[in-house]
C-alpha cells in the first residue's frame, strides 16, 4: 500500500493542535520501543525522525496521510511522546500528563490508537499501565507487537498468546519495521478505523 505524507507540526499546547477535521491514529510506546521507525516504515519514507537517543520527542508530532491520486489529506498520525526512559528528566516527565492525558481523553478526532509494546521483552508495569487506560477510556485500540523479527516463529507465537491472555479481546499485531512484516494488516486496522470514524461525521 503507497501513500503521501509530510510532516505538519509539533506541538505540546492542545489550542496548538490541529483543528479536528480528520480522523487521527495516535502512536503510543515506551521511548525505545521503535515508534518512528514503525511510522516511517508504514508510511514508506522518513518523515518521523529517529535518534540514537531514546525519549528525545517532547511534544506530539502530527503528519498528514493521503491516498495517491487524492488531493486533499484522509487522516494524520499523531507521534506522542515516549514513557518509560531512565534518561528523560523526572520534571518533563511529570509535565507529559497535562497534554496527553487530555488528548487521549477528550481529543474528538482520535480514530485509533496504536500502544506499541516491543514483543522481545517481558510487558513493563508503565506498558500495561497504559493498556489498562486505553481500555478503560473506549478508545479504539490495537497493540502493535514491534521488533517481531527478532525472535523465532515459535517465541513470537508464545509472546502473542501471553498478550492475548493479559488482554483479551485487543486485536494483537506482529510488526517488524525492518521486514515490513505486519505492515499490510495493520493498515487494514487503521483504514476501518478512520473509515468509520469519517462515516460518523
Amino acid at each position: 500500500m503507497r501513500v503521501i505524507s509530510r510532516f505538519l507540526m509539533s506541538a505540546s499546547d492542545p489550542n496548538h493542535f490541529p483543528a479536528p477535521t480528520l480522523p487521527e491514529v495516535a502512536f503510543l510506546g515506551r521511548s525505545n520501543v521503535g515508534k518512528s521507525s514503525v511510522i516511517n516504515s508504514l508510511l514508506g519514507a522518513k518523515v518521523a525522525k529517529t535518534s540514537s537517543t531514546p525519549g528525545r520527542t517532547r511534544s506530539i508530532n502530527f503528519f498528514e496521510v493521503r491516498w495517491p491520486g487524492k488531493p486533499k489529506p484522509e487522516l494524520i498520525f499523531a507521534d506522542l511522546p515516549g514513557y518509560g526512559y531512565a534518561k528523560i528528566s523526572r520534571e518533563v516527565s511529570e509535565q507529559w500528563p497535562s497534554f496527553i492525558e487530555p488528548y487521549l481523553k477528550e481529543r474528538s478526532c482520535l480514530a485509533l490508537c496504536l500502544a506499541l509494546v516491543d514483543v522481545n521483552v517481558a510487558p513493563q508495569a508503565s506498558d500495561r499501565q497504559l493498556l489498562d487506560f486505553l481500555e478503560s477510556s473506549g478508545r479504539s485500540l490495537v497493540i502493535v507487537a514491534t521488533k517481531s523479527d527478532r525472535l523465532s516463529g515459535n517465541q513470537l507465537g508464545n509472546a502473542v498468546r501471553t498478550m492475548t491472555q493479559e488482554h483479551p479481546g485487543a486485536h494483537i499485531v506482529p510488526y517488524s519495521a525492518r521486514t515490513r512484516a505486519g505492515r499490510e494488516e495493520l493498515w487494514k486496522h487503521i483504514k476501518v478505523e478512520t473509515e468509520n470514524y469519517a462515516a460518523r461525521l
